[in-house]
This record gives C-alpha cells, sequence and structure tokens, in this order.
C-alpha cells in the first residue's frame, strides 16, 4: 500500500532519452535513473561531437557496454536491470532489449519482467509486419493486460510511443482512453 503522500508522477518507468529514443525497464529504479541519465549524457557527447542525433543502434551499444563494464569492474556491481530501447531512424523503428550482463539483442516486439513468457507468447499470437501504431498501442496494452496482477488503470501503467515524430510517453487521459477502449 504506498503513502497518500507520495507523488506518482515523480518517478516514471518510460524515460525519453532524445527526441527519438526512449527507454523503459524491469528491475532496480535507482539503477534505471543511473542509466537514464548515463544515456543522455552518451547522446549529447555523441551530438557535440557528429552534430546529428545518434542512431539508436550506437545509443544501445553504448550502454550495453557501459553495463557490461559494470559486471566485470572491483568496487562496484552489475546493474539490476533489463532495457527495452526503443528509437526511429533511417525512416523506420528500432528495438533493442539490453540485460544486465550487457547483452543486447535486436527485437521487432518483445516482453520482459515478471511473466514476460506469457506476454512473448501473446505478442508472437498477435504480431505481424503491418501493425498501425493505434493497433500496437492496443497489442501493448492488451500484452501488459495478460500479466497483470490487479486493475490496469492510468495511474499504474505508463505507454511510451515512437513514430516519424520522435518518442514520447502517453498522457494519463490518452492511457485511460485506450484501456476503455479494450475494457
Amino acid at each position: 500500500q504506498k503513502s497518500i503522500l507520495y507523488d506518482e508522477r515523480s518517478v516514471h518507468k518510460v524515460e525519453p532519452i532524445t527526441k527519438h529514443i526512449g527507454l523503459v525497464y524491469s528491475g532496480m529504479g535507482p539503477d534505471y535513473r543511473v542509466l537514464v541519465h548515463r544515456a543522455r549524457k552518451l547522446a549529447q557527447q555523441y551530438y557535440l561531437v557528429y552534430q546529428e542525433p545518434i542512431p539508436t543502434a550506437q545509443l544501445v551499444q553504448r550502454v550495453a557496454s557501459v553495463m557490461q563494464e559494470y559486471t566485470q569492474s572491483g568496487g562496484v556491481r552489475p546493474f539490476g536491470v533489463s532495457l527495452l530501447i526503443c528509437g526511429w531512424n533511417e525512416g523506420r523503428p528500432y528495438l533493442f532489449q539490453s540485460d544486465p550482463s550487457g547483452a543486447y539483442f535486436a527485437w521487432k516486439a518483445t516482453a520482459m519482467g515478471k511473466n514476460y513468457v506469457n506476454g512473448k507468447t501473446f505478442l508472437e499470437k498477435r504480431y505481424n509486419e503491418d501493425l498501425e501504431l493505434e493497433d500496437a498501442i492496443h497489442t501493448a496494452i492488451l500484452t501488459l493486460k495478460e500479466s497483470f496482477e490487479g486493475q490496469m488503470t492510468e495511474d499504474n501503467i505508463e505507454v511510451g510511443i515512437c513514430n516519424e515524430a520522435g518518442f514520447r510517453r502517453l498522457t494519463p487521459t490518452e492511457v485511460r482512453d485506450y484501456l476503455a477502449a479494450i475494457a
């Protein structure tokens, strides 16, 4: 039970890194916040050198490298998070998953966290190459619903979208509308 004094808007599971790249995690929140900060810094460093936004695959490789370094350095522990990194560049979407070891993989769609097996099975049945953004949002929410414990509301889930316009986190009102549409 959370305290009525807690401001739920102060911590997010979905974070923009650049205009076209976003992150979401499963695991330890404080570790995630450290990696969000590091990812933003890496993206800015790339921009300062090349005067263009960092490609999604480049950012994934650099963040995963940081995660891998923490598995073998003395005096530190590995990051306790798995990440999903999505981005849009070169006219198409990208989705990568990185685990605490620093290994990373490209996906068309995936699930992670508690009950991820149910989520992946659900996605495998529903996925197709020609999914429009609206349908993809509905599918993502239905996938969450497959293994969600309790009632899903705009206060306890977040949805990030990425398209030509960039990456953004849906507002609670938008999430509520999508939840109403699948009810």
